[in-house]
């Protein structure tokens, strides 16, 4: 089954941990061992493993992220969210999380980020949990 994490930002440029709305569909799922796919189907967001324990680390990926593509900038793709196109790139659409003992194998610090570059908007993330 394919599960929907679903999302409403509140920022043009905004990382939402999402690590605990992926483990509660671990445990639904009762898988103790296996693969935790994660896809975003959206051509201006991403998704990321980083650090969750301070916030400021998320401030500054999105400071860093606008410093190496500025929202205005010699775009040819005329929407006005051409940069969101390119930061969404750079962070990616999915990753494969391992599951282990029903949970997540996360480092210390770690959690799994959803990322907008072209809110506020209504998201969703898809997951999909496979046992081993």
């Amino acid at each position: 089954m394919i599960h929907t994490v679903n999302l409403y930002t509140t920022s043009r440029c905004q990382l939402v941990d999402i690590t605990a709305h992926v483990q509660k569909i671990i445990q639904a799922e009762k898988v103790q061992e296996g693969l935790c796919y994660l896809f975003v189907p959206h051509t201006t967001a991403g998704i990321t493993v980083n650090e969750h324990a301070d916030p400021s680390v998320a401030h500054d990926v999105l400071a860093q992220l606008e410093r190496l593509v500025p929202r205005e900038g010699d775009y040819r793709h005329l929407e006005g969210n051409a940069d969101a196109h390119v930061k969404a790139s750079l962070m990616g659409c999915s990753l494969t999380l391992l599951v282990s003992g029903g949970r997540l194998v996360l480092g210390t610090w770690q959690g799994v980020f959803f990322c907008e570059f072209d809110g506020p908007r209504q998201r969703k993330v898809l997951v999909k949990v496979v046992p081993a």
